[in-house]
């Protein structure tokens, strides 16, 4: 049986993060936790959507939802949006 692995998110912990989520929606916030699945605990989240007839990269906020869980298999990408450190330690 293969083994599951926890996804490389721990760099993108208490950072500000734009999760895009199955049905055109984004959320954007700090993330606080995930788990091997990818569900994903994220604070001080907004809810961003597209407006009708919108072209390109416009999105706005539609709604402050404060804090959500994120079921995992709902998840298509996730951007960080602040800097992070990437030093491989060994």
């Amino acid at each position: 049986m293969a083994r599951v692995s926890a996804p490389e998110l721990k760099r993108y912990l208490d950072k500000r993060v734009m999760v895009n989520i199955q049905g055109g929606r984004r959320l954007q916030g700090v993330l606080r936790g995930f788990d091997v699945f990818l569900n994903l605990v994220i604070d001080e989240s907004t809810e961003l959507v597209k407006p009708e007839g919108a072209s390109g990269n416009t999105w706005q906020q539609a709604a402050h939802c404060g804090t959500v869980v994120v079921r995992g298999n709902s998840v298509t990408s996730l951007e960080g949006l602040e800097s992070i450190n990437t030093k491989i330690t060994s």
